[in-house]
């Protein structure tokens, strides 16, 4: 069956795609005595810094792919989102980037930075209650406007610009034993692991949810997207409702297991990184981090291991809150 999974190929010709316009984020080496103390002396730990991309996150990758692959009439209508936050950015740069107008539904419950930051874009945004509101209005954008809805974690566009994430870490970090990266929708894990298992075929591949939003790892339970009926994590980027068939089908191939993390444990990384690595981060990539010293630790024991720091998003009042949290519970573990 023809999944429409990207190729090698598609992914290569979606970096040159993207070279003008985005970051080509550095992996680097990460290590220190407490690192050692935490997660062993033996373990090799880098760091791929997608903290750094444009719009800082690595949603640039799969709505700039998206956008770029509109005709021209298309582009002069426009494109449309929803969005929690980050995916918002991430369109109205892609818009930006491609000269077109954008109208995105954004929730209400989003954090104002990342509201700000869209706005900055260009974009016209407008406020929905709810995910179901949000949708409506995109929905209404496309069929009374025509605009173009780019997606924010599902399809063959997003999984071949998150492919280039993780080429760049298969290029940079010959012989790779495993990848840790957090899982919202799965656009990122799903096309990052994608590319890499290509590349790396041996590396072990690990994605990682929140407890209080584990859609795809109940719907790697069951073999099919669910839809969860209650989310409840300080990981607003990693709390899409549902699972989606292509990036749930994607995830399934070429992720080797899905792992869960409290948001007590990810306070505790988002700490360690900026204890340790000086690196301001949201919850998300601190969910790498909190698995890596969590229920991944025995498994990752003496191995190469690169972990994604997918974004940064995050206004200063939060983010010092969560500091202080991980923090109280990283020196209890000292």
């Amino acid at each position: 069956m023809d999944r429409n999974w990207p190729s090698l190929a598609d992914i290569r010709a979606t970096q040159a795609l993207l070279a003008p316009h985005l970051v080509r984020t550095p992996t680097v080496p990460w290590a220190s005595a407490t690192l050692a103390r935490l997660l062993g002396d033996e373990t090799r730990l880098f760091l791929k810094l997608e903290l750094l991309q444009a719009t800082g996150t690595f949603k640039a990758r799969g709505a700039l792919t998206w956008a770029l692959s509109l005709t021209p009439e298309q582009r002069a209508r426009g494109i449309t989102a929803v969005s929690a936050g980050n995916h918002a950015i991430a369109a109205a740069f892609a818009a930006k980037a491609v000269g077109a107008p954008a109208k995105i539904a954004v929730l209400k419950s989003a954090n104002p930075l990342r509201l700000g930051m869209a706005r900055g874009f260009g974009a016209d945004i407008q406020i929905a209650e709810n995910g179901p509101e949000g949708f409506a209005i995109a929905d209404r954008l496309v069929k009374e406007e025509g605009l173009t809805f780019i997606h924010p974690f599902d399809g063959p566009n997003v999984a071949r610009g998150t492919g280039t994430l993780g080429a760049e870490i298969a290029e940079d970090v010959p012989e790779l034993d495993a990848v840790v990266v957090a899982v919202g929708g799965g656009g990122l894990a799903s096309g990052m692991a994608r590319a890499i298992k290509l590349l790396q075929p041996k590396c072990q591949i690990y994605g990682v949810e929140p407890v209080g939003a584990a859609s795809m790892r109940r719907s790697f339970d069951q073999g099919a997207p669910v839809k969860l009926d209650r989310i409840d994590t300080i990981a607003d980027s990693l709390a899409p409702p549902m699972a989606l068939p292509y990036s749930f089908e994607l995830a399934r191939a070429h992720i080797d297991d899905i792992v869960l993390v409290d948001d007590d444990a990810m306070c505790t990384g988002l700490a360690l990184l900026q204890a340790e690595a000086r690196l301001a981060v949201e919850p998300a990539p601190a969910a790498a981090i909190a698995a890596a010293m969590g229920p991944l630790r025995e498994r990752l024991a003496g191995k190469r291991v690169c972990l994604v720091i997918c974004g940064t998003n995050i206004d200063a009042e939060t983010y010092g809150r969560l500091l202080e949290r991980g923090r109280g519970v990283l020196s209890a573990k000292s």
